[in-house]
């Protein structure tokens, strides 16, 4: 048994990825200030006595005290708002969280001797000038507009690990996570498939960006954990940034009528101005990902969607009764 810290547990990949590590046997301690994160997504382990949980916010520097006394073996740092709605809520916010919150996490790795992981973004990338995005590419991210506290802070959370790893010697490895989507994501947070399965599903116009010619790659929760305990896990993936996510690519239109169809709603695609700096493209080169982690995804986006949709539109029952 591991004693792993995962700092936003209450967030989307950190609840899912928490109910896994609790499933494998590990104690597991969640951190997360729950600005965004959501306490009922951790109503499974709450009562587990291999799990506790606090809210306290990693930007502060007494979050460490926590662990005074304790042995921590494995920091996974996914703390963050992550959806444009909430990170340009608290811009500044979502600034200390990936920079503060980045450095005090890495104090605790090197004090405890503990392998760190954190959860980075294909943000890092911004509007890619080069498709599609190998670790390798620097990025065309601008850092005066309304994306740049979310892109650069990440970026300079980065350069944190960076020096952790380079001159501190401690194990780093850096997640550059692409669009992760399930029946777990909170239905009011914006993101494509949460506003897409909640507009059909409730008869709202679904609410395409732009032409809609633009383009992501999604990945499903199950095979983003997969991917990030892989990571954790490869000794030979340390001081690696590893692209982890699904490079089938689709455009926003074909997903907006992917999920009208499947759904079987008679809600109607309309168009709307395109946010700034919405980047135009995004698809993950996984080679390494592949090569060092043995991962790959292996559920398609038709299947994740027919997951999602059968659970919110569960959710969307419970919330009229």
């Amino acid at each position: 048994m591991k004693h792993i810290v995962v700092t936003g547990a209450a967030g989307f990949l950190g609840s899912h990825l928490v109910q896994s590590l609790i499933g494998q046997g590990h104690q597991v301690t969640g951190i997360d200030n729950l600005s965004t994160g959501v306490i009922r997504n951790l109503a499974e382990v709450m009562e587990n006595p291999h799990f506790v949980f606090h809210e306290a916010d990693v930007t502060h520097p007494d979050a460490l005290d926590i662990f005074f006394d304790q042995q921590v073996h494995e920091i996974y740092h996914l703390a963050s708002p992550a959806s444009p709605k909430f990170y340009q809520a608290d811009a500044i916010g979502t600034i200390w969280v990936n920079t503060r919150g980045t450095y005090h996490m890495l104090e605790l790795a090197r004090v405890k001797g503990a392998k760190f992981l954190y959860s980075s973004t294909s943000e890092a990338y911004g509007d890619p000038e080069i498709h599609p995005q190998p670790e390798s590419y620097r990025g065309n991210v601008n850092t005066w507009g309304p994306r740049a506290c979310y892109d650069e802070a990440k970026r300079l959370g980065e350069v944190f690990c960076y020096e952790y790893y380079t001159k501190q010697r401690i194990s780093v490895k850096v997640a550059r996570i692409f669009n992760t989507y399930s029946s777990g994501l909170r239905n009011d947070d914006g993101r494509v498939i949460s506003n897409f399965v909640t507009q059909a599903l409730t008869g709202q116009d679904i609410t395409v960006y732009g032409d809609g010619s633009q383009t992501r790659s999604f990945c499903y929760v199950d095979d983003n954990i997969r991917g990030l305990q892989a990571f954790m896990a490869e000794d030979r993936a340390d001081g690696e940034i590893i692209n982890i996510g699904n490079p089938m690519e689709y455009t926003i239109l074909e997903v907006a009528h992917l999920v009208k169809q499947l759904t079987q709603s008679d809600s109607k695609v309309v168009f709307l101005p395109l946010p700034e700096d919405d980047p135009k493209v995004r698809r993950p080169v996984i080679d390494k990902a592949r090569e060092l982690l043995n991962w790959e995804p292996e559920i398609g986006l038709e299947e994740g969607l027919k997951r999602t949709i059968e659970h919110y539109r569960s959710m969307l029952q419970v919330q009229e009764t």
